[in-house]
């Protein structure tokens, strides 16, 4: 049974299929991490897009722990042109892995990294990603606006948990995460991507509300806390 930890915003920890895989590792700078960057020990990173609040501590903790970076293309590539190990993948591909299987679908939002000298990075598509380990499922939505193609993705596959943004601004809000959740029929949803900044304050209590009142598992998971799915 894979086991999740949040490690605040849209970041995670994912053990199972025998091995360690961090999500959107954005720790320096996040208000909300509960570790930090050299706390982290994995061998795979799975980034959604490129924005800074995913991207985070990526080369730090690739390096580190000779890590392979597994993300769209572009994105991938730009690693790489850092010096990480990389596995490119694209929207809608799939690959079996050593830890089990991971698909990349659509996200509506962007994808570019700011360097430190203000020079914007074009990083190709975001992604959400389909990760199924140990026989287990989990949606990582990335950053996404609502779109009709996630009933699709919930009729096409069997989602043991999904964590969907609900910040509103950047991203879908409460109300949109819960039709989302509809479309996706998972097991269980997380929210994430919230309360980072103040303009993505938002009540998860609420969307974790409403997504019960429509007959679906919820739970607000603070940083630091785990998931067994």
């Amino acid at each position: 049974m894979p086991t999740l930890t949040y490690l605040g915003h849209s970041a995670f920890l994912l053990e199972g299929g025998g091995t360690k895989m961090a999500i959107d590792p954005f720790l320096t700078g996040n208000p909300l991490a509960a570790k930090q960057a050299d706390e982290i020990e994995v061998e795979w990173i799975y980034l959604t897009h490129g924005h800074n609040d995913h991207f985070g501590d990526v080369l730090t903790i690739a390096k580190a722990n000779n890590a392979t970076i597994i993300a769209p293309f572009e994105l991938a590539t730009y690693c790489e042109s850092k010096g990480s190990q990389i596995h490119p993948m694209h929207i809608g591909g799939a690959h079996e892995f050593p830890f089990g299987r991971l698909k990349l679908t659509i996200a509506h939002h962007g994808s570019a990294f700011i360097e430190e000298n203000g020079t914007i990075v074009y990083c190709g598509n975001p992604s959400g990603g389909l990760i199924t380990m140990d026989g287990k499922t989990l949606y990582h939505a990335g950053d996404t606006a609502l779109f009709y193609d996630m009933k699709l993705i919930g009729e096409m596959n069997s989602i043991d948990l999904a964590a969907l943004p609900i910040g509103d601004n950047f991203t879908m809000g409460i109300d949109d995460a819960v039709m989302a959740t509809e479309y996706i029929k998972p097991g269980k949803v997380i929210p994430i991507h919230y309360n980072t900044f103040d303009v993505i304050k938002v009540n998860p209590s609420e969307f974790v509300e409403k997504v019960q009142a429509k007959g679906f598992a919820g739970q607000v998971v603070e940083p630091g806390g785990v998931v067994e799915y």
